[in-house]
């Protein structure tokens, strides 16, 4: 399969690309076509990986945004994760210039565990 280019971009989170994958496959598996081993290889990867709906991913992304320290590819990334340590958080945050304070974290990891 080539790609003769990308007609749009956006963000979407790891349940949110399960759900699309599903559908994709199924419309394949109606058409009777063949799957490829890297469509069934990320059809497995966004099964055991998607630990939430994607109403409730959606909704995490929403609200971790606004924080302060935030930006929007963390904010996805903590959502496709779901860290529940503070040490899991803090790999996240490992390339940005400044550290969270325990506070901040302690926020993460709570409004995480309301969306799991």
């Amino acid at each position: 399969m080539k790609v003769k280019g990308i007609i749009s971009e956006e963000k979407v989170t790891l349940p949110e690309m399960r759900t699309v994958l599903l559908g994709v496959e199924a419309e394949r598996i109606a058409a009777e076509k063949e799957m490829s081993y890297e469509f069934r290889r990320s059809i497995e990867h966004a099964n055991q990986l998607a630990k939430t709906t994607p109403e409730k991913s959606r909704e995490l992304v929403a609200k971790l945004v606004p924080m302060e320290k935030m930006k929007p590819e963390i904010a996805y990334r903590i959502a496709n994760i779901m860290p529940k340590t503070r040490d899991e958080v803090r790999a996240i945050f490992a390339k940005e210039r400044f550290t969270l304070s325990p506070e901040e974290i302690d926020t993460i990891i709570e409004m995480v565990s309301t969306h799991f």
